[in-house]
């Protein structure tokens, strides 16, 4: 059985599971300090809500987010948590580990070796937890944003928006701009397109109104049978 631990540093909140939980802690609290840095040789990239370019000497996790904001057309931070989620965990696979699961606020980058059930916390009246993904061994991303749940700025009205890629960074922005995107259920499925065909976008899922919008390569949704969900979940200190 997976045992997950819990750490939080600033507004960085996260569920580990697997080797190395020092080595990826730590890991996540260096990147997020030289993150940190650079917006204070750089605040635009903090605050902008479009691309911005970058300096010269951008360190690694700015590269990522930066890259991320390009393909989707929104601010660098729309990538923040799960670009460190990804960091943390490719650390731990550095040390030799051969199973790895880093959520970050809702944002996940797994490495799993066996088969894993993610479930989802959908915020949706019709939904609420009774779904969730079954994913086959892989290593994967699978990043939520919503406009009912914590304190992200969402421009939608979306209970729930994911994004699947290998690149964590880009399902991170991908699920924020799906969310922003969705504004009705008159609205979801193109706003599902729109964001499906994003290149490194595996697939993509949006719950509205009791209504879910799908795209392309998703792992297999199925009945949600975990009792203890609600105790899993990771909350900000600032969400609601």
């Amino acid at each position: 059985m997976r045992t997950f631990k819990r750490f939080s540093y600033k507004d960085t909140n996260l569920r580990v599971a697997g080797e190395h939980f020092d080595a990826i802690t730590s890991e996540i609290v260096e990147q997020r300090k030289m993150l940190e840095k650079y917006i204070r040789r750089h605040p635009d990239f903090k605050t902008s809500l479009s691309p911005v370019s970058l300096l010269g000497d951008a360190p690694e996790v700015v590269l990522r987010m930066a890259a991320a904001s390009m393909k989707t057309g929104l601010g660098p931070m729309a990538a923040v948590a799960g670009t460190l989620a990804q960091l943390g965990g490719e650390k731990a696979l550095s040390l030799g580990a051969t199973e790895v699961i880093v959520e970050n606020g809702g944002d996940m980058y797994i490495a799993c070796a066996q088969p894993l059930v993610v479930g989802i916390h959908s915020g949706d009246d019709k939904f609420g937890d009774s779904l969730a993904f079954e994913v086959p061994a892989s290593r994967i991303a699978i990043c939520s944003s919503s406009s009912r749940m914590g304190h992200s700025l969402s421009f939608g009205r979306c209970s729930l928006a994911t994004a699947v890629s290998e690149d964590a960074s880009l399902a991170d922005a991908a699920a924020t701009m799906l969310g922003n995107l969705v504004t009705s259920s008159a609205s979801l499925q193109s706003a599902v397109d729109r964001v499906g065909a994003i290149d490194g976008i595996d697939g993509v899922m949006a719950i509205i109104d009791g209504q879910i919008g799908m795209r392309g390569n998703l792992p297999r949704l199925v009945k949600n049978q975990d009792a203890h969900m609600l105790h899993k979940i990771t909350r900000d200190r600032l969400s609601f």
